[in-house]
C-alpha cells in the first residue's frame, strides 16, 4: 500500500499536466466534501462526476470511482477445533488496509482489464487490496482473503460493476453510499480514465468524515482524558442505578 500511495501521487502529480500524459485528460469532483455524522445518522449518499476532456471516441473508453478509506490494522483470527471446543488458535494483523472501499465503473473489471496487472498496480478491485505489512505466524494469503471476506460482510468493502454513468458521451457520475458506523477521518476519492485496459489519466479528491455536536465533544473527550471519561462513566452508571432502585422499589 505504501508503494501504491508513492506511485498514485507521482502520477496525480503529472495528471495536473493533463496532455502531457496523452489527448484524453480527466475533470471530476464531489458533491460533497464533508460528510458529519450525529447521532441520528444512518448513512447517506454522494455523488462523483466528472468529464472527459479532448475525448477520442466512446468505444474502449472506461471509467473507475474508487473511494477509499483512511488506512487501519484489520485484525484476522482462524478458529481450531481443539479437544472438541472451538478456540482461536491463530492470528494475523494485516495493517495499512482501508477501513472503507467502493468501487464503481462502467463495466465489469474483467471486461475493462481482463490482463488486471494494471488494476494491481494502482489497487483498483477489493481483490487487488494489499496490507503494507503483515504480522503472522503462517502463510499470509489465507487472512487476507479472510478479511476481504469480512469487511465485504460488513458491507465496507463493495464493489458496483455498473455503477457509473455516462449522462452524455463525456460526461458521468456514480453515487456512492456510505453507510453508518464508518471510520471518522480523512477518505480519498479517485476518479481513473482507462482505455484498452491502461489507465491514462486520473485525478484525486479528498473526502472529510467526522463527527460533529454532543458526539464530537464525549469523542475528544474520551480520548483525550480517558481517566476522566471512565470515571464520569462509571459514577453515572452508579446514579442510574440508585435512581432505578428508588424509582421501581417495592413498598413495604
Amino acid at each position: 500500500m505504501m508503494r501504491r500511495r508513492i506511485f498514485l501521487s507521482l502520477f496525480f502529480a503529472l495528471s495536473c499536466f493533463g496532455p502531457a500524459l496523452g489527448e484524453e485528460d480527466l475533470v471530476s469532483g464531489v458533491s460533497q466534501d464533508l460528510i458529519q455524522i450525529t447521532s441520528n445518522y444512518t448513512g447517506s449518499d454522494i455523488v462523483v462526476f466528472g468529464d472527459v476532456e479532448r475525448q477520442e471516441k466512446a468505444a474502449g473508453r472506461d471509467i473507475v470511482v474508487v473511494v477509499r478509506g483512511p488506512d487501519a490494522a484489520l485484525t484476522v483470527r482462524r478458529r481450531d477445533r481443539v479437544a472438541g471446543v472451538w478456540i482461536n488458535h491463530d492470528a494475523a494483523t494485516l495493517s495499512g488496509m482501508p477501513a472503507f472501499y467502493y468501487l464503481a465503473s462502467s463495466r465489469p473489471l474483467a471486461q475493462i482489464a481482463p490482463q488486471a496487472a494494471a488494476l494491481a498496480r494502482y489497487g483498483i478491485g477489493v481483490a487487488n487490496l494489499q496490507p503494507d505489512t503483515v504480522h503472522a505466524h503462517h502463510e499470509v494469503e489465507p487472512f487476507r482473503q479472510a478479511a476481504l471476506r469480512l469487511m465485504g460482510d460488513q458491507g465496507l468493502y463493495r464493489e458496483a460493476p455498473l455503477g457509473v454513468e455516462f449522462l452524455s458521451e463525456t460526461l458521468f457520475r456514480a453515487h456512492v453510499p456510505v453507510p453508518a458506523g464508518v471510520t471518522r477521518g480523512q477518505y480519498d476519492v479517485e476518479v481513473f480514465l482507462l482505455r484498452g485496459g491502461n489507465v491514462v489519466s486520473a485525478q484525486s479528491t479528498p473526502l472529510f468524515i467526522d463527527q460533529t455536536g454532543l458526539e464530537r465533544r464525549l469523542y475528544n473527550w474520551a480520548h483525550d482524558q480517558p481517566f476522566g471519561y471512565g470515571l464520569a462513566t462509571v459514577v453515572m452508571a452508579l446514579v442510574m442505578g440508585w435512581l432505578s432502585s428508588v424509582i421501581f422499589r417495592r413498598p413495604a
